[in-house]
């Protein structure tokens, strides 16, 4: 027999930590474990290893709304995030309820027990069946498997190491060496100033320039206010103060693209000097068409200023044996080519998902407030923001599930599920030009122009609909379970998403 628990959390990272915190404090009755295809807890920040991994947002709004970042830095390195997030587990007693080395294969909803059946594949080969009521996706976007990294001619000519940043060889020695780093993104921009401390010299190659900001790695104001109030009212204040700003940066970007463009590149050619050819770092795209790339008291200008890193703004050719040929014909020489760029999605781990008998293909169906989506019961999905911290979402969908669990516990119903309008017309769910988003469209749930399915990106409005709105707001339906029809034979193998 199937072993049942009440909700089963899928990911022992940042968000499915989080999750279990506020399942046990809002819904202690309720019987959960956490499933974790790897053996460790921390997802995102126990997998990614290269030289500087850290944050790309501030640890006052990436840090739990329970639980206050207390460290001094305010870009925290990955170590210090792990080390957060395992700090939660252990104090929250959530530790005994992680199942390591469990990898959930398929997912499949039953109306007429009101429970999903869940296939796991356990590291040791072996293959068991869970049950629950409810079903939380907390394993992020991207594929944990491969990294994206475009097809280069010639990559087998090249007579050096070619690494990605997701596999970073624990040993690589890279002292003395030229280091070739393909990306802009955040990754790029992180690699380049930690690896000037060994490399002879490091070289970020990009095809298109991010726009980058600088952000104080220590905050003044906390220092002073830690003097007189607790740690979790100064915590609070500063999480506060960095999401107002955050979201007005990103409002006034939209509103004045041009303004902000002007003051992103005003502050970039103070700190890289008058010499320096800000071509580098102008992208032919209004701010926040992609994700803002913070730079850690100025770690990235500082080095370029010492010549220890330079920017190159070309299209490769191909490879050869001594570096890479660009199409301008300049060829950059390198020991090590860091392919940062960029990732996978893949949503749900890859995991095959069916209603009744009937597979589900995530792109016929709208995402509502955000976290679950139309004709799927049960089920929400922890989508952090794009435009701010990923956490600041998180919170608020974990809280908003348990407010639907014990509703459904007073009204005596066991099935949510939000019912898809007819007249509601999708859209695309992601705003961004980025590549991954660009890449994966065509299998990403859709999003729509009106409330609850417009997905917002704006933390305020998401506390509102999600802490006082109303749960049976004529779209989210609430029943007992029932019997249903289903297809006469058994359905085609599910297309794995995101494969």
């Amino acid at each position: 027999m199937s072993e049942h628990l009440d909700v089963l959390i899928v990911g022992a990272g940042l968000s499915g930590i989080g999750a279990a915190w506020h399942l046990r404090k809002e819904c202690p009755g309720k019987s959960f474990a956490i499933l974790e295809g790897r053996d460790t807890i921390g997802g995102t920040w126990d997998l990614f290893r290269y030289p500087g991994i850290r944050s790309d947002s501030d640890m006052y709004t990436l840090g739990y709304n329970f639980k206050p970042w207390t460290e001094p830095k305010v870009i925290a390195d990955g170590d210090r995030i792990r080390n957060y997030i395992q700090e939660v587990a252990r104090d929250g007693g959530i530790q005994q309820n992680i199942r390591f080395g469990h990898k959930v294969a398929a997912a499949a909803w039953d109306s007429e027990t009101a429970k999903w059946t869940l296939t796991v594949q356990q590291k040791s080969g072996e293959t068991v069946q869970l049950t629950c009521n409810w079903l939380m996706m907390c394993s992020g976007y991207y594929n944990y498997e491969e990294g994206f990294t475009p097809e280069f001619k010639g990559r087998d000519d090249f007579k050096g190491q070619i690494i990605h940043p997701q596999f970073w060889p624990e040993k690589l020695d890279y002292s003395g060496k030229r280091v070739v780093v393909i990306g802009s993104g955040a990754t790029a921009i992180t690699l380049i100033p930690s690896m000037t401390d060994k490399a002879q010299h490091v070289t970020m190659l990009q095809r298109t320039p991010s726009y980058v900001i600088s952000v104080p790695q220590f905050d003044p104001m906390v220092r002073f206010l830690l003097k007189f109030l607790p740690d979790m009212t100064v915590y609070n204040i500063s999480r506060a103060r960095n999401n107002f700003i955050t979201q007005m940066i990103f409002k006034l970007s939209r509103k004045y693209p041009n303004f902000i463009r002007k003051l992103l590149l005003k502050q970039v050619k103070a700190q890289v000097g008058p010499d320096f050819d800000m071509k580098h770092f102008t992208p032919p795209y209004n701010p926040w068409d992609q994700r803002l790339c913070a730079v850690p008291n100025g770690d990235l200008f500082k080095v370029l200023r010492k010549g220890k890193a330079s920017v190159v703004t070309d299209q490769i050719d191909r490879f050869v044996d001594k570096g890479i040929l660009l199409k301008s014909g300049q060829t950059l020489e390198a020991d090590i080519i860091v392919t940062a760029t960029g990732l996978n999605l893949r949503l749900f781990g890859g995991m095959q998902m069916s209603v009744d008998g009937k597979p589900i293909e995530m792109n016929k169906h709208i995402s509502y407030k955000g976290l679950m989506f139309s004709d799927i019961p049960n089920f929400s999905n922890t989508l952090g923001y794009t435009n701010a911290s990923w956490t600041l979402k998180a919170d608020l969908i974990a809280e908003y599930v348990c407010r639907l669990i014990k509703h459904m516990d007073k009204t005596g119903t066991r099935i949510a599920m939000a019912r898809r309008d007819p007249n509601v017309q999708p859209a695309p769910l992601l705003d961004m030009t980025s590549g991954y988003v660009a890449r994966a469209e065509a299998t990403l749930p859709k999003g729509a122009d009106r409330a609850p399915w417009k997905l917002y990106q704006n933390y305020a409005m998401d506390k509102e609909q999600l802490h006082n709105g109303k749960l049976e707001d004529g779209v989210m339906t609430f029943s007992k379970p029932h019997k249903v029809a289903r297809p006469e034979t058994a359905p085609e193998p599910v297309r794995r998403y995101g494969s």
